[in-house]
């Protein structure tokens, strides 16, 4: 999203006056999701038994050329020119001094739709208002002391519109829409403005050093520099008033199709904050954490800074958290997995949990994280079930079966194959374990158990078999190890020497002496010990651990890492939860602590509780659960802070979007469109669902169940109600968008 300003002025106080506002955003249709616009209405109305004369402004600066980084250019030949189109008005911006090739140029547009009709979307019905005229400004008067606001103001207070000024020679020049209506007494009436960009030159996070601007004898400068990766939605738009006029006719069914998705989502019967959490960090897609290169791949930075993305990569430690992007946009998913496996992974099996662009560059990190590429092969897994796509599980199999077998190398994380990880584990605390810990090893065995589905459904019976048994000798060594009889301890074993560790294991972020590591976990209760549980639920990969040792630590993590009031605890890095808010510790200390653990370990951060949370309600625990998701949103409570911004490290933080597996948990869902097997919850109420690829509703009421699909198809040949069976149907069939099944739930 651009930075943007919108005046509302309203000259009567018998106006009433609710903004409605929306970016399209709708499931398994990442294009129409994706557009460069936002749409505003403002809904007015009257009150009074007379008519009310009314003016919305709308103003923007044309600030191409400035983005508030240090290497910007800065605005220098700004213009706005006033167009007419045939369902649009308004100011279009561009530059005639910022170069083309600057990452900084492009074009906006700020415009009011002239002839769309406004959906019912509140309670009063809502008519677009007749505009009686339409005046503007290209420019304010050149800013001094306030006097070209005071000019702006005086002029539109004067007779509700704005008469134009000539150019200020202003670098950053101010244009502003100004819409006049006549309100009919009693009547609710509608205005829409659209905002839209268009940027293109999308530059690389990570620079080569050495490159510079070629000559490829093309119009457009940009395209010659190698750092140049572009936006998928620029190839789509010219520029940003050919967004305006082709998606303003568009409107009505974007909206309606955004809406649907709301509303079938919040209608569902689940607690409010479990609905709040899921659907505000969807929004996270929606923000400058995440974009899409011009091949249509995604990429996502862990968050955003104010002036700059933060840490690059598509960071697999970080992006293994969350879950909305494979429930929304399978096909988004299933691109990412692309990257990861055929394009940021060595043929010896090491990932480079940080993908430099462009994609040829893809493996240049060097570096592997141990919970990063396990949880990539849980994901692979889990998209190829979602998606039922047999061929690109084939296309990827060798890199994911190599990413398993990179495991075992001399030095490695499992060099003596014992299914344990015992070496350097690289980690998402940005630092390195030594010996075996419940957090990776969680990882690894879940991505154990899936390369053993994904081998033997590929007739790698060999493969399957190796991986079942370190499956399970590292799954009884754990329980039986470090499991200390209220939850899972880290065993510090610190290598010999650095030649002990492989290479592209030590990123060199954590202990300066590897024979006397500090920054471990040690004897520490971790919030997020079983996050590598919490993902075999969502894959649906069934208990890597005992269930008992499970649902104990849970248990512990509530009762050890649950803090209520900040006035007494001590943190020596950032502050997340303050004053007297509730929430989980990263970690506690009850038998004692190492003098100088992890770094994060005094800290809160909300994708880590979320993962905790969510492992608690697959659990039972609901009511434990449901606090923590209940703390996390009275903070995020749009008071306080944004409720649609839940911060790490930087603002809209990828693992946030773990908060949809919750739905996943209370409802039960699960899909496997290999199996052509739906799995739900016995639980009565209307539900919503979504498998990536297509979404609609379904309502469990005693012995009846009814599955709708609003959006996509689903072929269901069984349908497995938890605790209660199988449920019969005569054949698998395939139920599209509008149509619905009703089955027999036997008692």
């Amino acid at each position: 999203m651009l930075s943007w300003r919108l005046c509302l002025c309203v000259f009567a106080v018998p106006l009433a006056v609710r903004l409605e506002a929306f970016n399209p955003l709708i499931p398994t249709d990442a294009d129409r999701s994706g557009l460069p616009v936002a749409a505003l209405r403002y809904v007015l109305t009257n009150r009074t038994d007379q008519p009310v004369a009314a003016t919305i402004v709308g103003s923007l600066p044309n600030f191409i050329g400035a983005d508030g980084s240090a290497n910007a250019p800065g605005p220098k030949g700004n213009r706005n020119i006033f167009r007419a189109g045939e369902a649009v008005q308004g100011i279009f911006m561009t530059s005639d001094g910022v170069s083309p090739a600057a990452e900084q140029w492009g074009s906006m547009a700020l415009v009011v739709a002239t002839s769309v009709a406004a959906p019912n979307s509140g309670a009063t019905e809502v008519v677009t208002t007749k505009i009686n005229e339409i005046t503007y400004r290209t420019d304010w008067l050149k800013p001094h002391w306030g006097a070209s606001l005071l000019d702006f103001w005086d002029d539109l207070a004067a007779d509700g519109r704005l008469d134009r000024r000539p150019p200020s020679g202003a670098a950053m020049p101010v244009g502003s829409l100004a819409v006049s209506v006549t309100m009919p007494q009693d009547e609710t009436r509608a205005i829409t403005f659209l905002l839209a960009w268009r940027f293109p030159n999308r530059m690389t996070w990570t620079p080569p050093k050495d490159a510079a601007p070629g000559d490829c004898g093309c119009a457009d400068a940009s395209c010659c520099d190698p750092n140049r990766i572009g936006n998928y939605y620029a190839t789509q738009f010219r520029d940003a008033w050919d967004v305006v006029e082709r998606v303003a006719p568009q409107l009505p069914d974007l909206e309606a199709n955004t809406v649907a998705f709301v509303s079938a989502f919040c209608a569902s019967d689940l607690p409010e904050a479990v609905k709040e959490a899921a659907l505000f960090n969807v929004s996270t897609l929606r923000s400058q954490t995440c974009f899409r290169t011009p091949d249509g791949r995604l990429y996502g930075w862990e968050g955003c800074h104010d002036k700059s993305g933060c840490c690059h990569g598509s960071c697999t430690h970080v992006w293994n958290y969350e879950v909305t992007t494979p429930f929304l946009f399978g096909d988004l998913a299933w691109r990412m997995r692309e990257v990861e496996f055929a394009h940021a992974t060595r043929d010896d099996g090491m990932m480079a949990f940080r993908v430099h662009l462009p994609i040829s560059r893809g493996q240049e990190f060097g570096k592997a994280a141990a919970d990063g590429q396990m949880g990539c092969i849980m994901k692979v897994y889990r998209d190829w079930q979602l998606s039922g796509d047999d061929e690109l599980l084939r296309a990827l199999w060798p890199k994911v079966r190599a990413a398993v077998e990179f495991c075992w190398i001399p030095g490695g994380w499992d060099a003596d194959r014992d299914g344990v990880m015992e070496g350097c584990q690289h980690n998402t605390m940005d630092v390195e374990y030594f010996g075996p810990n419940p957090q990776m090893e969680g990882w690894y065995l879940g991505a154990l158990r899936a390369a053993e589905e994904m081998a033997r459904h590929l007739g790698q019976a060999d493969f399957a078999a190796t991986c079942r048994e370190l499956f399970e000798r590292g799954r009884a060594w754990t329980d039986a190890h470090l499991f200390n009889g209220e939850y899972f301890e880290h065993a510090i074993r610190p290598p010999a020497s650095a030649a002990d560790v492989a290479p592209s294991l030590l990123v060199g972020m954590g202990a300066a002496d590897l024979r006397n590591p500090d920054y471990q976990l040690g004897p520490g209760c971790l919030v997020d010990q079983l996050v590598g549980q919490y993902m075999a639920h969502v894959c649906g990969l069934g208990y890597l651990l005992d269930p008992n040792h499970v649902q104990t630590t849970l248990r512990s993590v509530l009762k050890y890492n649950l803090r209520v009031g900040f006035g007494d605890h001590f943190n020596c890095m950032r502050s997340y939860a303050l004053g007297d808010e509730a929430t989980l510790l990263m970690a506690s200390y009850p038998h004692g602590r190492p003098a100088n653990p992890f770094p994060y370990f005094t800290e809160v951060m909300t994708g880590f509780e979320y993962a905790a949370a969510i492992g608690m309600l697959y659990e039972g625990q609901t009511a434990e659960g449901l606090r923590c998701i209940q703390n996390i949103r009275d903070r995020y409570d749009g008071r306080k802070r944004s409720p649609f911004d839940e911060a790490e490290c930087g603002h809209h933080y990828a693992r946030a979007m773990a908060a949809w597996a919750a739905t996943l948990a209370l409802t039960g869902f699960g899909y496997s469109a290999v199996e052509k097997r739906l799995t739900l919850a016995a639980r009565d109420g209307t539900f919503f669902w979504s498998n990536g690829y297509a979404w609609g509703v379904y309502r469990l009421a005693g012995d009846a169940l009814t599955l709708s699909v609003s959006r996509g198809a689903l072929t269901v040949g069984r349908i497995v109600l938890t605790g209660r069976g199988e449920l019969a149907l005569p054949a698998a069939q395939t139920v599209v968008a509008g149509e619905s099944v009703t089955c027999a739930v036997a008692r």
